[in-house]
């Protein structure tokens, strides 16, 4: 971490340490949920993985409203235009109510055949199905929330984020357990309490909106049809993301079990290391939008130095832990022998990556705050064409865990520099509202 005090630091910290809190809470209290259907007859487990695969990936696909909203209200909020910052977070929260609801109408009837192409068959899928069309009437609130998350950190406050997750799924946990415990629900059970985990803490954002903030109710087609062409690059950037991770799971899966176990436990902790980092960058995206809106290249400038370090420095120390750690990783996984060995060396990997990891976490909330959504399209269009040749060559070459964790290395580092060399930049320093 950087030790010199830095006027920034202050600010970054305030940001950035509830962001954490908050991207922390949901790992942990689904755990909680997984542990609870854990305790029903098999194959109630399984469905609920399948089930929550497909949700994992549309939300997934969703995260724009979140970060195209915060960057859009802290720029407003910056030029001192708090009521257009609230109507723009008013605009952020329809599209998320409308996607929530094509995404009703279209998965519902697709429902049977998702859990199919995931491998579901029998009982497995009728429960899959089940669980899945239960959450599917969560999903608007889902992104109600995200939206509402960007709203309030666009306000520079994530503090009250924080608190909604953990009561979310601090709700959610209990739900699950009176639902499938006491009343003997099974994984419908789950689903419900965490469809009604989700509507209550959508409604506390539009409390919040409608009655703390007082915003504008009725919706704006021009500003909604705006955020929504805004957010099709931040879903082009995710989709690129997506498809590296699988495409890396993929191989793993090919090259044996063993492979595939170590492969699995070395990235989550390498997602579990990515929430310090994502913390930093969400604090980047609000306190970019707000400096640029102010007109204040100098401070965004200083300000982006300063995360960068800050991201440096994280990287740094989660990669010392990971070595720490690394001897005693494949017992707390229970890993087997020849699993253990292929996790031990993928460990340096993942070690060696933190401190690129933390600049490049920075620098895409740093442009993501900017409103420089077309570029992180493109740089994620050419950073995955630049690691399909390496993966395609460990695949060919029959290569094994550790070669496949350094063509995912040559990616994050292209992310670096096309993310450094635009940073360094004028073209994305782009002022006012």
């Amino acid at each position: 971490m950087p030790v010199t005090p830095h006027p920034d630091d202050r600010r970054i910290l305030r940001l950035a340490v509830p962001a954490f809190g908050a991207l922390v809470a949901e790992p942990l209290f689904l755990l909680t949920d997984t542990v609870i259907v854990g305790r029903l007859p098999s194959p109630a487990l399984g469905a609920l993985g399948v089930a929550s695969t497909v949700l994992s990936l549309l939300v997934g696909m969703c995260v724009f409203l979140a970060y195209g909203t915060t960057a859009s209200v802290s720029r407003q909020l910056g030029a001192g235009d708090r009521p257009r910052a609230l109507r723009q977070g008013v605009d952020g929260l329809w599209l998320a109510a409308g996607v929530g609801v094509v995404i009703i109408v279209v998965v519902w009837p697709l429902a049977p055949y998702l859990v199919q192409v995931l491998g579901a068959e029998g009982e497995l899928a009728r429960q899959a199905v089940t669980y899945l069309r239960i959450s599917l009437l969560g999903v608007p609130s889902m992104l109600l929330v995200l939206a509402g998350t960007g709203v309030l950190r666009g306000m520079q406050d994530t503090a009250t984020p924080l608190l909604v997750s953990v009561g979310a799924f601090a709700l959610n946990a209990v739900l699950n357990g009176v639902f499938v415990l006491v009343l003997d629900w099974g994984v419908a059970g789950s689903a419900w309490g965490t469809v009604l985990a989700q509507t209550l803490a959508a409604a506390v954002y539009l409390a919040m909106m409608f009655g703390r903030y007082r915003a504008p109710v009725r919706p704006d087609l021009a500003g909604i049809r705006a955020a929504g062409s805004a957010g099709i690059a931040l879903v082009i950037r995710t989709l690129c993301l997506q498809a590296v991770l699988l495409i890396a799971t993929g191989a793993a899966t090919r090259m044996g079990e063993e492979q595939l176990e170590a492969h699995t436990i070395a990235f989550r902790i390498w997602t579990l290391l990515a929430f310090a980092l994502d913390a930093i960058a969400i604090a980047g995206q609000a306190i970019t939008g707000h400096t640029l809106g102010a007109g204040d290249v100098a401070g965004t400038r200083a300000a982006t130095r300063r995360m960068v370090a800050w991201g440096i420095g994280s990287g740094v120390v989660l990669g010392l832990a990971v070595v720490a750690a690394r001897p005693l990783t494949p017992g707390l996984f229970d890993a087997g022998p020849g699993t253990a060995g292929e996790l031990l060396a993928a460990l340096w990997a993942v070690a060696l990556l933190q401190p690129v990891a933390g600049i490049v976490f920075v620098l895409d909330g740093v442009l993501i705050g900017a409103g420089d959504q077309s570029y992180l399209a493109w740089a994620g269009v050419w950073t995955t064409l630049a690691y399909l040749p390496a993966a395609g060559l460990v695949a060919l070459s029959g290569g094994g865990l550790v070669a496949l964790w350094a063509a995912l290395g040559l990616w994050m580092v292209a992310r670096m520099v096309t993310l450094g060399l635009r940073a360094r930049g004028d073209r994305w320093l782009v002022t006012g509202a």
